[in-house]
């Protein structure tokens, strides 16, 4: 996805409704997806933040909701009702690519008793069996690992990172069937790390209490305490009183240490007031504050910053959910609101300030360095309303698309509010530029948008030579590493202005030299300015942006910047190899073109070693474990047979685009619906796949494949 067209069938494979399901997928081997982006930390101190859960349809024929503040998340859990919930891979690889972990569900409401039951004792048998011997004296609850550890595995296929664990229906085994089952928490945690990484987590939900029975705390206390040590943190549910969170953070510090500290129990995970997550619904379901606009108020008596408790966001799409459906409502106005948080009847008096974005709550956090994972932005909310390929549109749709797997971030230190700054000296002149940034669908570099940034003064000396600083993306950076960066801009209106590219820190001195691509005239108006740089003192925060360097004369200023691509990546990036398509396959059975990429390196001139002896290899040896190219995604192409035998290229006219990679599991995959086709689609069809690298190349013509449906 994105696909022409207007058939789609979505993968089988998005949930579990039992836990018999569960057993016949584990049936059968699988192999782990290569669809989803791996999950790479992100660098710097940890930070209280929030927990988000919500699950979202998306469909390549809509625009659809997508989630865009995954600088003031750390693990997002993607949630439905059914048994077992897996998350999708767009919006695995969307977290990651952000350093934001990505949660499963584990699901028992009304009615799952049994399954509850049969989640500790494992999977029963179809032969007849017992114990060899009875035993003397009875026995508690069996626990088995087998759940925990096919739950493992299916995060580990799919690429997510854990579970959010909601028992919601009540346990008849009583204080026998809770202790077993936070027994059984620490297996799965196990189990997780074991085929997940250390990174992996378990969530526990305020539901369940040690009696078994289903009674919301809506707090940490006695009664939910042996999960909380069990799991990695607690998502407490969200009908709390305003003094909860104050006695939360209480009874947490009255705990012995040997529970909670860095040198806990060996089954117990160390736990902080950090691992707390108080509940906040936006639908306002019982929540102070009544949820939407007011969903500050409750955030304001969970204070992240001074108490230490973190947060948990239930549906924070209803910003988009509760305007879907109103008449004249579209997707650009969805970012457009006046922000109103009266009382609501019922609600008990309580005093708050002004309205805070939900945002402000949280300290903002880097995307994971570009040494671990190369930082590529189209500035793309993971919607649009047409395609593009080095500034060349290639499609347009009627109703827009949405997919997350395409989404990166859209400037988290530029949109929704910049943060502008005179450059240089300002003593010189007064006054004030404005900057507004909106998402452009209808142009863009690679993707489906751009961000424009509309420029404006106010109040200045029209005849001074003025420099602006704009930063555009927060950055996590490595002492003494060398990077590469890159931008793709375009100015609309006409206006003298210079654009340059530039790193800030906070601390230590940031050394930048242009590079011999900076400034180059790419096609379609747009513009590419390439740079390294390197920092001498590892900062707590850095940003990448552009100076503006605004030149008119006795005009006021009115211009407008769009950013079509960022990237920064370590330098050097690809000095000895060429990335390339290997070959291409299509399967008749299945519709299903496949492909398989390499490196290819630069011809050598000849051996330079003269001895045995030699020192210095025969050839440059790459310097990185991480070598070799990575794609971000796949342009798939199509063209008709006119005879039997094919001729042209493909950048002939009747060569059309008919979609991304990105939806099927595994990342080298495209379905061919022939229903989607702009001609006969049962006839002779030659494909083409291009790729598309994290450093933002589109790799000519001469690197790509083509394969034939005959």
């Amino acid at each position: 996805m994105p696909i022409s067209g207007s058939h789609f069938t979505a993968p089988s494979d998005a949930y579990f409704k039992s836990l018999e399901e569960l057993d016949i997928w584990a049936s059968s081997p699988k192999a782990k997806s290569t669809t989803p982006l791996k999950y790479y930390p992100r660098t710097g101190p940890s930070r209280t933040a929030g927990k988000l859960l919500g699950g979202y349809t998306e469909s390549p024929f809509a625009l659809s909701y997508t989630f865009n503040y995954w600088n003031v998340c750390d693990t997002f859990i993607y949630f439905s009702h059914h048994r077992v919930t897996i998350p999708p891979t767009g919006w695995t690889s969307a977290a990651h690519r952000q350093g934001v972990k990505m949660l499963g569900v584990l699901i028992f409401e009304g009615g799952a008793e049994a399954d509850c039951l049969r989640l500790l004792v494992g999977k029963l048998p179809k032969s007849k069996t017992g114990p060899a011997k009875q035993h003397s004296h009875s026995q508690s609850i069996p626990v088995s690992p087998h759940y925990a550890r096919l739950l493992a595995a299916l995060a580990y296929e799919h690429g997510f990172d854990g579970y959010l664990l909601n028992f919601e229906c009540p346990l008849q085994g009583g204080l026998e069937q809770t202790r077993a089952l936070s027994a059984w928490i620490t297996i799965l945690q196990d189990e997780l790390r074991e085929k997940v990484g250390n990174h992996a987590e378990v969530i526990w939900y305020d539901s369940v209490i040690v009696t078994g029975q289903l009674a919301w705390q809506d707090r940490l206390n006695s009664l939910n305490l042996p999960f909380f040590l069990s799991s990695h943190g607690l998502f407490g549910n969200y009908t709390w009183r305003k003094d909860y969170p104050t006695r939360t953070a209480e009874y947490f510090l009255s705990l012995d240490p040997n529970l909670t500290g860095t040198h806990p129990q060996r089954h117990f995970s160390a736990k902080s007031l950090g691992d707390i997550y108080m509940g906040v619904d936006v639908w306002g379901r019982g929540s102070h504050g009544g949820g939407g606009f007011g969903s500050y108020k409750a955030l304001s008596h969970i204070s992240p910053e001074s108490l230490g408790l973190s947060v948990a966001l239930f549906g924070q799409a209803w910003t988009w959910e509760s305007e879907q459906d109103k008449d004249g409502w579209t997707w650009a106005k969805w970012w457009i609101t006046n922000a109103q948080a009266p009382r609501r009847e019922g609600e008990p008096e309580c005093v708050h300030g002004p309205f805070l974005p939900v945002s402000s709550f949280f300290a903002k956090q880097a995307p994971p360095d570009p040494v671990a994972l190369a930082l590529h932005t189209t500035f793309s909310p993971g919607v649009g309303l047409g395609w593009f390929v080095n500034g060349v549109k290639v499609y347009t749709s009627d109703k827009g698309w949405t997919d997350v797997d395409k989404q990166t971030s859209v400037g988290d230190l530029v949109w929704p509010r910049p943060s502008v700054a005179w450059e240089g000296d300002v003593e010189d002149f007064q006054g004030e530029v404005a900057i507004t940034p909106e998402i452009c669908t209808s142009d863009a570099w690679n993707g489906g948008s751009s961000l424009r940034l509309a420029l404006s003064e106010k109040d200045q000396d029209h005849s001074v030579y003025r420099c602006v600083w704009v930063p555009v993306q927060s950055l996590a950076l490595t002492e003494g590493r060398s990077y590469e960066a890159a931008l793709v801009y375009k100015l609309e209106e006409h206006a003298d202005l210079d654009v340059s590219l530039s790193v800030k820190t906070d601390m230590g001195t940031v050394t930048i030299t242009p590079t011999a691509a900076n400034d180059t005239a790419l096609p379609e108006g747009w513009t590419k300015l390439a740079i390294t740089f390197s920092v001498d003192k590892e900062p707590t925060s850095a940003s990448i942006g552009v100076v503006i360097a605004i030149v008119l004369e006795d005009e006021p200023l009115k211009a407008s910047i769009l950013l079509g691509q960022m990237n920064v990546f370590p330098s050097p990036s690809n000095a000895v190899y060429d990335a390339s398509l290997l070959w291409a396959d299509y399967d008749t059975d299945s519709s299903m073109l496949t492909w398989e990429v390499a490196a290819s390196f630069k011809p050598l001139t000849g051996l330079t070693i003269t001895s045995p002896e030699d020192p210095i290899p025969a050839w440059d040896i790459s310097p990185s474990a991480k070598w070799f190219p990575r794609f971000v995604y796949y342009n798939v192409y199509a063209s008709p047979f006119t005879t039997d035998v094919y001729v042209g290229g493909p950048e002939d006219a009747s060569v059309v685009w008919i979609g991304t990679s990105g939806y099927e599991r595994g990342k080298k995959k495209f379905v061919v619906d022939s229903r989607n086709m702009p001609f006969d689609g049962n006839g002779k069809i030659r494909f083409f796949i291009q790729g598309v690298l994290d450093t933002g190349e589109v790799i000519p013509w001469e690197r790509c494949v083509f394969v034939d449906k005959l």
